[in-house]
């Protein structure tokens, strides 16, 4: 029962990234199947936490405004037209339904959440936003630590910066490639990062095998002067149906 329950939780983060950059490619056939689902996977009216709220400091609205106004653009004839950046949504539940047993999916009905996105207080863990940008091949993070995150006094638990790496190249591997789940993740920590701060997390393809997406990832302090974290990842092409039914 413990291995089927590991499976499902397993299947399930990764499918959370699954939806979330597949959202953002509506023209796709894939993205068809995904968003033809949506009603059965999200409430009514979902609350999409990737866009402001009173907890975001000036900094994080402030370079949210920069690549939010890159998301669409004015042609000279004064059109409006998509930009180089799209933001992608962000909500606290994915799926209803997983694999690992009659317990597990009444733990998923009633009270899963996922990970990054499982405190009501604004502002006290994890407050993010994300922008893909297709052609440069890129994903940006703008990052708000909260005070519940915190490791050494005063400065973020590195548990709490990897999540945030896995989650931000997750998203992107699975922009990129479709459905993935994470092979290795290595992480270099290079400086302490206060609670409080807002960084940027810049993700990049490194480069495609088959089935394997390998992307960097760096977190900086926000005007990209200083070094906090670095780290490389691999991440494996997955069915969606594999994820759901382990099939």
């Amino acid at each position: 029962m413990a291995k089927s329950i590991f499976k499902g939780f397993h299947r399930l983060s990764s499918l959370s990234y699954s939806i979330m950059a597949q959202l953002s490619h509506p023209a796709s056939s894939g993205s068809a199947r995904i968003s033809s689902a949506l009603p059965a996977f999200f409430s009514p009216k979902p609350r999409d936490f990737s866009l402001p709220n009173s907890s975001w400091g000036p900094e994080m609205m402030r370079l949210y405004e920069h690549y939010n106004s890159q998301c669409e653009v004015e042609t000279e004839g004064g059109e409006k037209c998509n930009g180089p950046w799209r933001r992608l949504p962000s909500y606290n539940r994915v799926i209803k339904y997983a694999t690992g047993g009659v317990y597990l999916s009444k733990i998923i009905q009633s009270k899963a959440r996922l990970f990054t996105r499982n405190i009501r207080e604004p502002g006290a863990a994890f407050e993010y936003v994300l922008f893909v940008n297709s052609e440069e091949q890129k994903c940006v993070c703008i990052f708000q630590a909260g005070h519940l995150l915190e490791g050494p006094p005063g400065h973020v638990h590195g548990g709490a910066i990897a999540t945030m790496i896995d989650s931000v190249t997750g998203t992107h591997g699975t922009f990129l490639s479709g459905p993935v789940m994470t092979g290795n993740l290595n992480i270099n920590y290079r400086s302490p990062i206060p609670l409080g701060s807002t960084l940027l997390l810049e993700s990049s393809l490194d480069k495609k095998e088959g089935r394997k997406t390998f992307i960097s990832c760096k977190v900086t302090s926000t005007d990209g002067s200083k070094l906090h974290t670095e780290a490389t990842a691999l991440f494996v092409s997955i069915s969606v149906s594999h994820l759901i039914l382990g099939k």
